[in-house]
């Protein structure tokens, strides 16, 4: 260093300036790690604004998955190895879906059978487009759901659609098959119809497919795969108003719409480490939140609205983005039903990640949580556990990941139930547990279907999970 130049300490280190900071230059050496520090963290902000479209992208590579699958296919996800394919799943009822483009395709038609469904169709930021079945228009009477895109509109003189308009060309529209019973869900299924709208006439009938490869799960893939995958989704998309200075930061490392990605060795490696950083942000924002109010679930427990955001994702003053992060890192799909403040119609989601002692909960450790009598629900209730890894159903030998109200469990004379969650069973408990595994993280979902007054005046409050001593 000459007598000429100072050195600036900071959190990313050594700073060199020509005569002094105020007064000087940066070093050529100091202006190289600038730029490579401003890449490195736009790219990590970037990964945590990206992760709703990513992620619900990945579901296009699960649906595609199966057998000669196109869009407007039924994919049905049924088994507990089908289920695991997809972010936080509730294991006790089916689920339904396709993929659509509506650009390619062009205007949708989605048909909702009469009887007890719940679903949702979402743009490829996991915005709701409409809420379907049970908590939605046709409030489980069924009927015709017309899906437009981007400039697409309602064709004059049509008549007896419920018209849904979404932001994005890509769309998931999917169902949840509530019936208990096996053969009513696929009657169900079998009634469910997908098909463009210029088919009206004579609809095609929908083919079904299965995911076949196992290695696939919808979700957000890792290193630079997470931003091949970026790329892919912003060319297929309108870019919109409130995304410009998020597209802007794209382009210092190489992603830009319409044309091709083809980063060198720096921009790689700024890029493998932002996905790295950037999913260890996700986690801490997710599984330790801070800020988000709509969490709040009840005091003096460990419980909280896992869904803590507006399903529009956005406040009166800004775009909710820690709250849709930590929503989307660990799940799929949001809808007003999912949200409900309505008693009888819709879900809660309660999520926990620690037992009463503020501790992560460990898949060697034993617990118990004690569900109090009389759990406010007009459906039913469950219990699901999932492996931080993944994000997806326990993955035990048992495949058991979920203990719900639908199942013959003990109970205790006052109503109550205990649930066990550990590597082994209580003696005599067997029907109320669910095995973890040892040196696996977990957290568990709570939910509430179709929840009561109780619930929502806090009259009844889910306890912590306990330590098994």
């Amino acid at each position: 260093m000459s007598a000429q130049t100072e050195i600036v300490n900071t959190r990313i280190g050594k700073l060199e300036f020509t005569h002094d900071f105020a007064n000087g230059y940066p070093t050529k050496e100091t202006v190289e790690k600038l730029y490579d520090e401003r890449d490195f963290q736009r790219a990590c902000q970037v990964y945590l604004w990206a992760f709703p479209m990513v992620s619900w992208g990945g579901l296009e590579g699960l649906f595609r998955s199966g057998q000669d699958a196109v869009y407007g296919d039924l994919m049905l996800l049924e088994t507990y190895s089908e289920l695991s394919r997809v972010l936080t799943p509730n294991a006790t009822t089916p689920y339904a879906f396709t993929w659509l483009n509506l650009e390619r395709n062009g205007p949708y038609v989605v048909e909702v059978p009469i009887g007890p469904t719940a679903g949702v169709v979402d743009d490829l930021w996991q915005r709701p487009v409409t809420d379907m079945g049970l908590p939605g228009p046709d409030a489980g009477k069924g009927g015709k759901y017309l899906l437009l895109g981007p400039g697409q509109e309602m064709p004059a003189g049509e008549e007896g659609y419920i018209v849904a308009r979404s932001s994005t060309f890509n769309v998931l529209p999917f169902l949840r098959l509530l019936p208990p019973d096996a053969k009513d869900r696929a009657a169900l299924a079998a009634e469910i119809r997908f098909y463009p709208f210029s088919q009206r006439a004579n609809p095609p009938a929908n083919k079904l497919v299965r995911p076949d490869d196992q290695r696939i799960v919808g979700s957000a893939p890792r290193g630079l795969a997470y931003w091949e995958q970026l790329l892919r989704w912003i060319n297929e998309e309108p870019v919109q108003e409130r995304d410009r200075i998020m597209m802007a930061m794209l382009r210092s490392f190489g992603i830009e719409k319409g044309r091709p990605f083809q980063p060198d060795e720096r921009q790689k490696n700024i890029l493998t480490e932002a996905a790295l950083v950037g999913e260890a942000m996700a986690k801490a924002n997710d599984f330790d939140k801070r800020q988000m109010e709509l969490s709040h679930y009840a005091d003096g427990v460990q419980w909280h609205f896992s869904l803590a955001l507006d399903p529009t994702q956005e406040s009166e003053n800004y775009t909710q983005l820690d709250e849709r992060t930590a929503w989307f890192y660990e799940a799929q799909a949001t809808s007003k039903g999912m949200v409900t403040k309505t008693p009888g119609v819709g879900s809660v989601y309660l999520g926990a990640y620690k037992d009463e002692d503020g501790d992560w909960l460990d898949g060697a450790r034993s617990y118990r949580l004690r569900i109090p009598p009389n759990a406010p629900v007009e459906q039913f209730w469950s219990l699901t556990i999932y492996d931080v890894s993944t994000r997806t159903l326990i993955a035990n030998k048992e495949q058991i990941a979920e203990r719900s109200s639908r199942m013959d469990l003990v109970k205790n004379a006052d109503g109550s139930v205990d649930l066990y969650v550990g590597p082994k069973a209580p003696a005599g408990f067997e029907k109320n547990s669910i095995p973890t595994v040892p040196g696996k993280a977990w957290f568990a979902y709570f939910r509430l279907y179709a929840p009561t007054e109780a619930h929502f005046n806090h009259t009844w409050t889910l306890p912590d999970f306990e330590k098994v001593r």
